[in-house]
């Protein structure tokens, strides 16, 4: 079977910070060369595409921004069809909060006139947010949402929390989980990735770092599924898991292996 499409992780699997990956480029080389169409996914919800090709030319690659997706993205597709004219309180960042407003979305920060509640990565989190979101989470008929499940994300020097601690530490205090995630490994994701890709599920790889995201995401389509481990993944974690990727890289540059296969 030749492959159509990939899904590519970014954080941990292209790039560390502003850097590039070891091998990076080879791997995405071997992609084009190879004719398979590309979309890159990130679970970070802060930064649009536009700010990620910027990023990805910092770091010596060139990506449009028609070839990024985000869970910023993927909760702005998701409030525009079901939140199209509600007033959304947000627990995140300017650069989320500006990408709804871009949208034509309307966000308060009342939380008691909030119609729906968002929570995100904030690094600016304070306890008079967690107050807020308690706040508005009061009416149970408040739907609750959250960008993405990463609990740590990768930066240069180590792991910091992700929005997955944000999301928890509202839902211990509202007493809920959230009603939609819509970032990776959701299958409002999975959609939209395969969307702009153009192709079946079983024509694409996804490749990521992640189990509980990246691989998750396209495991539970009948995608082909590779872990890379630059990133959070290491043999101990898949030792443990119950994910079962297809494929196990030491990095993207071995990509070849996986198309030689299919």
């Amino acid at each position: 079977m030749e492959f159509r499409g990939a899904i590519l992780d970014v954080d941990g699997t292209v790039l560390r910070g502003n850097e590039r990956i070891a091998g990076a480029t080879d791997g995405l080389d071997v992609l084009e060369a190879a004719g398979v169409d590309r979309v890159f996914f990130s679970n970070n919800p802060a930064k649009a595409p536009p700010v990620y090709a910027e990023r990805f030319a910092r770091a010596g690659i060139d990506v449009a921004p028609d070839e990024v997706l985000t869970s910023g993205t993927a909760t702005t597709a998701y409030l525009e069809a079901e939140h199209a004219a509600d007033s959304l309180f947000v627990v995140g960042e300017a650069g989320l909060t500006e990408q709804f407003r871009d949208a034509g979305l309307t966000v308060t920060t009342d939380p008691a006139a909030a119609d729906a509640v968002v929570v995100s990565i904030d690094r600016d989190f304070h306890y008079d947010d967690l107050v807020a979101a308690m706040v508005a989470l009061e009416d149970e008929a408040v739907p609750f949402l959250s960008t993405d499940p990463d609990m740590t994300i990768p930066a240069v020097d180590r792991d910091v929390p992700g929005s997955g601690a944000m999301t928890h530490a509202v839902a211990g205090v509202a007493g809920r989980s959230p009603d939609a995630t819509l970032g990776k490994p959701s299958a409002h994701a999975r959609h939209l990735a395969l969307e702009r890709l153009g192709h079946d599920a079983d024509r694409c790889l996804v490749v990521g770092d992640r189990l509980d995201t990246d691989i998750a995401l396209g495991a539970a389509a009948g995608l082909t599924t590779v872990v890379v481990k630059t990133g959070i993944t290491d043999d101990r974690a898949l030792a443990e898991s119950s994910v079962d990727p297809d494929y196990v890289l030491d990095s993207i540059a071995d990509i070849g292996r996986v198309l030689a296969d299919g």
